[in-house]
């Protein structure tokens, strides 16, 4: 397991079924909302090279991390809660989906239930699709041929913008970025915006409330992640008013989706021409955007290299054989991990030095944890710092392409 990785299906698409087992081991992978329907929504597309919707959307899942991934929650969720008072850490951590707060010996913990979206690619692997996907695949498809882009300018002087002299990328970013940092807002732009970023109508007096209570202070001050998910949306806007995206794409929309996630990432990974013309905007001075044809080359690398370890090494599975970086990694990951993981090597040598836990006392803490009551904290001074430890259910396949996951003889939870 490495940095923590958000990625598109623009590059799960490219990779091979092996090596999307080493991204998987490689990488703590953040599987956000928008990768599962822009899945999804290729059950109404024409597959590639002869193949189905169908079989096409079956590749895909066959590819879908299951050793480190942990499922985001929703973009709108959190944006709700941050606007209520409630704190959304945005320095790269993953706010995980079907979680509770469990409290075991005095200390916070948090445990993640299987997601749907993990219960579902394991269902599509199989081929197997319920009939109400089929339909939201169709909705969403007839929604984004539907897209009117020329109204875009209309809606920004709603919020009072004026895209006049927006000529590049950068213009229509700091559109978004000096919005969000101005104060006084009116009534109606603040309810503009909660109806822009899908705010749900009955939430709005109790947020208007609360905006003039705190002196109706800038965005970024009063809801850092609302104010966030709301410059993507002013950036997208702009540069499709302004031509400097093409409207004849619009599955740019679905790609502008993905960017609301990356504060939740210590890098972003994607094939895709938008995210490598639009991330940089948006990303911390401590995170990366990676283009998805070079770290393919990085995972080729590292199957390459374990395709030469002994039959019994490989029997031990990949949760065993990738622990860390092997001596010669490409630049590429190198580079990441020292950046990310200062300490990894390190780390490394003090595993190798010590005792692992057995496999038993894994499963007995895990097992506390399932049984554990319910941490109750409804009061907005809680804050993801008193959290010290997390879990979360998964399935696991034995095998993945030409891979053993999990060690021979040992039975996933």
């Amino acid at each position: 397991m490495g940095p923590i990785a958000l990625f598109d299906k623009s590059f799960i698409q490219s990779l091979s079924v092996d090596e999307s087992v080493w991204f998987d081991a490689f990488f703590l992978t953040n599987v956000c909302p928008i990768f599962y329907i822009e899945t999804l929504a290729d059950l109404r597309k024409t597959g590639l090279k002869g193949r189905n919707a169908i079989e096409e959307v079956t590749i895909i899942a066959g590819k879908f991390p299951q050793l480190s991934s942990a499922p985001s929650a929703h973009h709108l969720d959190m944006c709700l809660t941050n606007l209520q008072g409630f704190e959304v850490v945005m320095t790269g951590q993953i706010p995980l989906a079907q979680a509770r707060l469990v409290e075991v010996g005095g200390e916070v913990g948090v445990i993640s239930e299987e997601s749907p979206v993990a219960v579902a690619f394991s269902r599509w692997q199989e081929g197997k699709f319920l009939e109400l996907e089929h339909g939201f695949a169709k909705a969403w498809r007839d929604a984004l041929s539907s897209l009117n882009f020329k109204g875009a300018k209309s809606l920004l002087g709603e919020l009072g913008i004026n895209i006049i002299g927006c000529k590049t990328l950068e213009d229509a970013r700091n559109l978004g970025s000096n919005f969000v940092m101005t104060s006084l807002l009116s009534d109606e732009q603040l309810t503009y915006m909660e109806n822009l970023i899908g705010i749900p109508v009955e939430n709005h007096p109790s947020i208007l409330l609360r905006y003039k209570e705190a002196g109706r202070p800038s965005l970024r001050d009063f809801a850092p992640y609302a104010a966030f998910v709301l410059e993507i949306e002013i950036f997208f806007m702009a540069s499709f008013a302004s031509g400097l995206i093409s409207t004849k794409m619009p599955s740019n929309r679905v790609d502008s989706a993905y960017l609301y996630y990356l504060p939740f990432c210590m890098v972003f990974v994607s094939s895709d021409k938008f995210h490598k013309r639009s991330t940089p905007y948006f990303l911390r001075s401590n995170q990366d955007f990676i283009w998805g044809p070079d770290l393919k080359d990085a995972l080729c690398w590292l199957n390459s290299h374990f395709s030469n370890y002994p039959e019994d090494e490989k029997a031990k599975g990949v949760m065993t054989m990738a622990r860390s970086l092997p001596n010669g990694a490409p630049d590429l990951l190198i580079q990441l991990w020292n950046k990310h993981l200062p300490k990894w090597r390190s780390l490394h040598s003090e595993n190798r030095s010590s005792k692992d836990r057995s496999f038993e006392d894994i499963v007995d803490k895990f097992k506390q944890m399932e049984r554990a009551p319910t941490f109750h904290s409804n009061s907005q001074s809680f804050r993801a710092a008193d959290i010290v430890s997390a879990t979360m259910k998964r399935q696991v396949s034995i095998r993945k392409g030409s891979w053993i996951l999990v060690p021979q003889g040992k039975k996933p939870e």
